[in-house]
């Protein structure tokens, strides 16, 4: 007769760590770890005490941002999991920089799928200051017909590139970490992670608010997902997009497997325990690597995005609403907040 074999091993009391978090705790690496490495057994509960900060400083809001891809592949950069990049092989659409009515009329329809934050992403390193004059064109009418907040997201732009679109009305500007700085070269060599770092921090200065981000699923280890996460803390980043890897066929990261759900969950709880004040947003990959726990990544997350990213489809938009409408949840459709929420120790 086979006698079954017990867990011994104490559970962590999620809910306790978190209120230890919200009183001002930082997470130590082990405890860190700890969330990545939960049984599946205890996801609910961990889940149960990431929303425990989220709807401190959320409540059930969730806010949606929309991506326009303002100009497509023609990029001289090496990253492994890019679909745009020069040594990928996708099949993908290639263009120039759109202009600025295409713009435009892409913030009428992030309006209408009630996105609060508009994203104009271009590919390449770096903008020319003819791209960016045309980036200021747009911003400045969609400024004028839209109560929207708009990020961009153009590469390693000048400080003087950044005061500009500053001046013009950006709210926000992205630039990924991508991965681990440890992790960093086995995925590009055509730029360092200090470049991203110093890009990030040219935004801030001129008083953008910064948005960076990591894919996760590129052959990190859990270590390096912890470090990950305890970057974009010290760096402050104020919206925080989670990517899982979303392998494309052509690119040199196009055979990793898709991530577990869980693993997911445990990941966007992990977040949320580290970056307790931020936006933390569930981004690429969702569909194809969370699946059908797509929802449960809300109860960690308080932001997605609808409709399509750059060269992948996304849900349809139609889907996404519904799901936050059958969560209890609700749409901020105007995401304009004066000053990100203060964690009180």
């Amino acid at each position: 007769m086979l006698t079954p074999v017990l867990d011994t091993k104490p559970k962590t009391d999620w809910i306790a760590l978190a209120e230890e978090v919200l009183a001002g705790k930082e997470l130590t690496k082990e405890e860190a770890l700890g969330i990545l490495h939960a049984p599946d057994t205890e996801v609910l509960s961990l889940l149960q005490g990431a929303y425990r900060i989220r709807s401190h400083y959320y409540g059930n809001k969730v806010k949606l941002n929309m991506i326009i891809n303002a100009k497509s592949g023609l990029c001289p950069e090496d990253c492994g999991y890019c679909s745009q990049s020069i040594v990928s092989n996708a099949p993908i659409e290639k263009y120039p920089q759109l202009s600025k009515d295409v713009l435009v009329d892409g913030a009428r329809k992030a309006k209408e799928a009630k996105a609060g934050t508009y994203c104009i992403v271009m590919s390449g390193r770096r903008p020319t200051d003819k791209e960016v004059d045309n980036v200021i064109q747009a911003v400045r009418e969609i400024k004028e017909q839209h109560n929207m907040k708009i990020c961009a997201c153009l590469g390693l732009i000048t400080p003087e590139q950044a005061r500009r679109l500053k001046e013009a009305g950006v709210d926000r500007f992205n630039h990924n970490i991508n991965t681990a700085a440890s992790h960093h070269a086995n995925i590009t060599s055509t730029h360092t992670y200090d470049d991203r770092i110093n890009t990030i921090n040219a935004v801030k200065e001129v008083g953008m608010s910064p948005c960076s981000g990591v894919i996760i699923g590129m052959g990190e280890t859990d270590e390096e997902i912890v470090d990950m996460a305890n970057a974009l803390r010290e760096l402050n980043a104020d919206s925080i997009p989670v990517n899982f890897l979303n392998a494309i066929p052509g690119t040199p990261l196009g055979n990793m497997p898709k991530i577990g759900a869980l693993k997911c969950l445990k990941v966007l709880a992990l977040f949320r325990y580290i970056n307790p004040t931020k936006e933390i947003r569930i981004s690429g990959g969702r569909e194809v690597n969370l699946r059908h726990l797509q929802p449960m990544g809300l109860y960690a997350a308080n932001s997605i995005f609808v409709g399509d990213y750059l060269t992948t489809d996304g849900q349809k938009t139609q889907l996404d609403h519904e799901m936050i409408e059958d969560l209890g949840f609700e749409i901020e459709e105007c995401a304009f907040d004066s000053e990100p929420p203060v964690l009180t120790k």
